[in-house]
């Protein structure tokens, strides 16, 4: 698997604890990062508290009430043990799913997989689109100008297409740019225009990749096919909200009308039938 980035979210440097001699600016802001994402996934149990990277009282107090949450000891420090329970839900996310009987249904149930564990992206430093999630989809990278819903994607197809010792970048390039994945559809002849969707609905398969197009060569949202229906695709995608938006806060399954809405595919049918 290319996209390998979580790995790296799953581990701090030294215990770390209010005015300890080893805290690290990064492990702090990480362990608060993940303590908000913890509130955000279960409202009600306090571990909310300001990403700053100073671990003082409201960080500390954040740590009881998340031991407190989990049944462990209460003493406020953050040592490796506890930081895997708070950040186990990107471990679940990429290495509890097995390989499924075709590439398309292991597509999906990756895709599932991810969305019960509800990524978020925060707003750290005054730059939304970014947090743990968003590096995991995008190498590393966050801020506000690095939209991640491609980066999602390709996260979801690369770890799919892992579990059969395929190379999902073969078939694709890999990027953050739906622009560039929507010219590499059409050089590959695999781009499914709207009107041929309309027409057709069954050329479209659940683990093909929707492009929401803004005009004939530009592209400006992407998602995982889950669900085809008579009118509508059922969805999983990364960096949108309630309203459909290409610039959300979260990863979603929802319903879009192909109808209604200027959606394009790429169809992966070539490669996996």
């Amino acid at each position: 698997m290319k996209k390998n980035q979580y790995l790296k979210e799953l581990s701090i440097t030294n215990t770390q604890k209010r005015n300890g001699s080893n805290n690290k600016k990064s492990d702090v802001e990480k362990i608060q990062s993940w303590l908000c994402l913890q509130e955000m996934a279960h409202p009600g149990i306090g571990t909310m508290t300001a990403i700053d990277g100073d671990f003082g009282n409201a960080t500390e107090t954040a740590v009881n009430h998340f031991q407190k949450f989990i049944g462990a000891t209460q003493n406020g420090i953050l040592d490796q043990q506890v930081f895997s329970e708070l950040c186990k839900k990107v471990k679940v996310a990429f290495e509890n799913v097995l390989p499924n009987s075709t590439i398309r249904k292991t597509i999906i149930d990756v895709a599932q997989n991810h969305v019960k564990q509800n990524p978020s992206e925060l707003v750290i430093r005054n730059q939304s689109n970014s947090g743990p999630w968003v590096r995991t989809y995008m190498n590393g990278n966050e801020g506000i100008n690095w939209f991640w819903c491609m980066g999602f994607v390709q996260t979801i197809l690369d770890q799919a297409f892992s579990l059969h010792q395929k190379n999902i970048f073969d078939i694709m390039p890999l990027t953050f740019s739906c622009d560039t994945v929507g010219m590499k559809a059409i050089e590959k002849n695999a781009l499914i225009r709207n009107k041929e969707i309309q027409k057709n609905p069954e050329l479209v398969k659940p683990g093909d990749v929707v492009l929401i197009r803004k005009s004939q060569y530009d592209w400006i949202h992407t998602a995982i096919v889950i669900e085809v229906g008579t009118d509508t695709f059922t969805t999983i995608e990364g960096n949108t909200d309630i309203n459909g938006s290409s610039n959300g806060t979260g990863v979603f399954k929802r319903v879009r009308n192909f109808r209604k809405n200027t959606l394009d595919v790429f169809s992966l049918s070539q490669w996996i039938g």
